[in-house]
């Protein structure tokens, strides 16, 4: 019984809990910032395009790729854990941009969801995708 409970209560999860965890992690965070805020901004669900912000005064064209490329690409090749730790980079690169730049003097309710996704790719890129990945796949075969 005491064992159990160190166990339970211990700081490090096991392994398999881990990954998993972070599989979960990485399929929900990467469908929610695909579906909610990558597909308007190419028009699917929505009666109109959503308008793209550019605050770093990029050119536009660039601007609209990479945030397209950042809220559905990236975050699909997070989702299936494929270069994943790279793949976090432009999604971070837009939603800290929506952060501090965008949302800036806004209130803590606007600030919210970029503070999120923020925080929850961070995680991914600190952690990495886990066992369950492609990225793990690739790293077996090449070691062997």
């Amino acid at each position: 019984m005491k064992k159990l409970l160190a166990k339970t209560l211990s700081p490090h999860p096991r392994p398999v809990v881990f990954d998993w965890g972070m599989l979960l992690l990485r399929v929900a965070a990467s469908l929610e910032i695909a579906i909610v805020h990558g597909f308007k901004k190419i028009g699917v669900g929505v009666a109109q395009a959503e308008n793209i912000p550019n605050p770093l005064h990029l050119p536009e064209a660039f601007n609209n790729v990479f945030a397209i490329a950042a809220n559905i690409v990236f975050p699909f090749f997070v989702l299936t854990g494929f270069f994943t730790r790279l793949s976090t980079l432009p999604t971070l690169a837009v939603t800290l941009t929506g952060y501090f730049v965008v949302h800036w003097n806004d209130s803590l309710l606007e600030k919210d969801t970029p503070f999120i996704y923020s925080l929850i790719f961070l995680v991914i890129l600190i952690l990495g995708p886990g066992k369950y990945s492609v990225d793990n796949s690739l790293s077996k075969k090449l070691s062997a």
